[in-house]
Order: structure tokens, then sequence, then C-alpha cells
């Protein structure tokens, strides 16, 4: 099974229901035929407990509508989205081009970092509303106003975060779902370096709410990992970069499916924000420039602004 499972996972492929199949399969002779229910699948009305979590410049309608009509949850990233010139009405277009192309259920995603403009979250809000989504995934910091703005509204919020007393803190906001992010996550970790195995066994003692796993997770005996340690599903971000949905370069693709274990690193340790990212030269820059002047984000601006990440 775990053959088959890296045959599936370490290719660039389409996100389509047989693969999802594969990936919550745990033997061969299971993979087209295993269907798990979950709280996840149940709360959600999808097959699989499987999401698509936000990524920025990635999460667009296409990918989001192939992971849904595969029997996941995709998600469309708001902050991506929603940039001048067009702003929240951007993410309407979006919304309604996901909407044409499945018919499941979909969600958005709208995280809350510290960013050089502030987005427009009320925007944002208004046009999740508006157009009937019912599922949004929130992260970040401060996510009491957005999660109480969604409440009122009845929309199925699900939370992510690296730390237990976070999500305690979020449920008792009125998250509906968690998404508990380790250490082994791409993207921002968090600060307390606290990875998937022993945070999962933490939460499903102590939450009160269901919860997911997030982070350096790709495999259906992953998947069955997590469910073991009390997850009702999982939440991949990168997995999906490697699909030919994701509206990336192939190149990119590529290094991801060629890398090994040990080609990422982290940035931003000293701004209190840190960032896993693929080992690069750019990143290795960072890296050396943060540790020669810490704490000063000016001097690395130029090398980490979004627009570089867009292009490539």
């Amino acid at each position: 099974s775990s053959r088959l499972s890296q045959a599936t996972f370490t290719r660039c492929g389409k996100a389509t229901e047989d693969r999802l199949l594969i990936l919550v399969g745990t033997a061969p002779f299971l993979a087209a035929a295993m269907v798990l229910k979950t709280k996840l699948t149940e709360a959600l009305g999808i097959k699989h407990p499987v999401i698509q979590g936000g990524m920025h410049y990635v999460g667009y309608a296409e990918l989001a509508a192939a992971v849904s009509n595969a029997g996941g949850l995709g998600i469309i990233t708001a902050l991506t989205v929603a940039q001048p010139p067009m702003g929240k009405e951007a993410l309407r277009d979006e919304i309604r081009k996901c909407k044409k192309l499945t018919d499941k259920p979909f969600g958005v995603n709208i995280t809350l970092l510290p960013v050089g403009v502030p987005p427009d979250y009320p925007g944002i809000i208004q046009v999740v509303v508006e157009e009937g989504v019912k599922i949004v995934e929130t992260a970040g910091r401060n996510p009491e106003q957005v999660i109480k703005a969604l409440k009122q509204h009845g929309i199925f919020v699900i939370h992510k975060c690296v730390a237990v007393r976070h999500a305690q803190t979020a449920a008792r906001m009125g998250a509906d779902f968690i998404s508990m992010d380790g250490f082994d996550c791409g993207g921002h970790p968090g600060e307390e370096d606290v990875g998937n195995w022993v945070l999962l066994a933490q939460a499903a003692q102590e939450l009160k709410v269901p919860f997911v796993a997030s982070g350096g997770s790709a495999t259906g005996a992953q998947l069955a990992a997590a469910l073991a340690l009390g997850a009702e599903g999982l939440n991949m971000g990168t997995r999906f970069m490697a699909t030919k949905e994701a509206p990336i370069h192939d190149k990119i693709k590529e290094a991801i499916v060629q890398a090994k274990v040990t080609d990422t690193t982290h940035i931003f340790r000293s701004l209190n924000n840190t960032e896993r990212v693929y080992k690069n030269a750019m990143a290795a820059t960072v890296r050396k420039i943060e540790a020669e002047k810490p704490g000063d984000f000016g001097a690395i601006a130029k090398y980490v602004a979004g627009e570089n990440y867009r292009k490539s």
C-alpha cells in the first residue's frame, strides 16, 4: 500500500476522483471502493475527508473545483483574488466561476496575517455572504471579528491554527471545526515548533470540537495515521500544487515532486512570523540577511514581496 501511495503522490496528476480514492485507500484492492465517513464528510457533504487548504496564488477556481469534483473540499484563496483594481468584485467573479465548474461544496480561505496593505476583510465577507458560500477556512491572528461576522450568517467555519490553546479560543469564538497545523507544514507553522505527531495527540485529548490534521501530509497512510490520532480528515496544500489544475509553472511542480524531505527551510524567524519555504538561492539570501539584521523586515522586503511569488 505504501508503494501504491508513493507512486500516485510523487508525480503530477489531475485532481480527479480516482486519485482521491487512492489517497483514502490503504491497500490496492481497497483503492477503488473505500469511502470514509467522518464528522468532516458529514458536516460538509463531501465524499472524502480531504481539504485543499488555501494557498496564495494557487487557490483559484479551477483547482478548487477540481478538488470538489473529486470528492474533497476545494478552497479559493480570497487574498489572492481580492486585490486591486477590482478588489472584492474579483473574488465575486472567482466564486461564480467556481460555481460554473462544480456543483459540489467548495469554500473560501480568509487569512489574517501581517501584510503591507490591509485587505478589505469586510468587503470579502460581504461577497462570501452574498454569493452564498457556505464554508470558510480562516487562518492567522486575531480571527474573532471575522469568525463572528461569518457565524452571523450561518457560515461553517474551519479555523486553522498551530496550537491547541489557539484552537480552544477559536472554538469559543464560534469556529465549527479546527485545522491543526503542525510544524511540518509549508507556509506559516507558528513559533512553537510542535510537530503533528504530538500536536494531534494533544488536540484529541483537549479539544471539544472536531479537527483535521494539517501539514506535511500527502498519502493515504498519513490519512490513516491522522484518523487514528483522532483527526476527522486531512488538510493538504503543497500536494495539490503538483496537479495539472494548479495554476503554477510546471518547473515548480517538478521541483516539488523531485524534492527531498530536507529541501525546505525557514525564514522570518527573527520576525516571529516563521515561514517554511523551498530551499533555493533566494531563501538562502533571505536567511543570510536576516541573520545579519534580525527583525529588520525592510532589509529583506524586496526579496520576499508577494509579487515575486506571483510572477514565479
